[in-house]
């Protein structure tokens, strides 16, 4: 897989490391102990879904500090369920088909913007066999959005509310392989 100064991206046994991807979602994402615990279910739950697969940066010394993981859609999860009204709103409904989720996609602070996450997010999806990809964002402007945008996502829906989430997200979509020289 690909090599960036400092970290390998490499497969990620998410199973066997989800309380160092948790650490890590925690530190970039601000989550308290109560959510970590929450989510560490629902990774869990994930990882038995058909397809799923995690791929993790790692340091020289086999520290996570990133991991990716996603899975092809399926309109039955829960994710599809909260924002197929908002894409069906906007005549876009038909990404839940045929696409492939990038469900977590998270970085440590201090490993931030030295492409990690471009790396990641590219390597899964170029295993994709589905045509696209989607996923979801804190609907702000931010270095995580203006980097899904520059591989070619684009919003597909705004102001998308999932239960307990103080914010609200963007649901974005791009056709595979994504775009690499922007």
């Amino acid at each position: 897989m690909a090599a960036l100064p400092e970290v390998v991206v490499e497969p990620l046994d998410l199973a066997a490391r989800t309380d160092e991807a948790l650490a890590v979602q925690a530190l970039a994402f601000g989550l308290t102990a109560d959510e970590v615990e929450v989510r560490r279910h629902i990774v869990h739950r994930h990882l038995l879904q058909p397809g799923a697969r995690a791929l993790g940066a790692l340091t020289p010394e086999g520290r996570l500090v990133g991991f990716v993981y996603g899975m092809p859609n399926d309109r039955r999860h829960w994710w599809s369920t909260v924002v197929e009204p908002y894409l069906r709103a906007n005549d876009r409904e038909s990404w839940l088909d045929d696409s492939f989720v990038i469900t977590e996609l998270h970085v440590h602070p201090a490993f931030q913007a030295r492409g990690i996450g471009r790396a990641l997010i590219t390597a899964i999806t170029d295993t994709a066999d589905q045509p696209r990809s989607i996923l979801s964002a804190i609907d702000v402007e931010s270095p995580a959005r203006a980097l899904y945008r520059r591989l070619g996502y684009t919003d597909l829906a705004r102001r998308v509310l999932f239960p307990s989430a103080p914010s609200p997200y963007a649901v974005m979509g791009a056709p595979l392989p994504l775009l690499r020289d922007n």
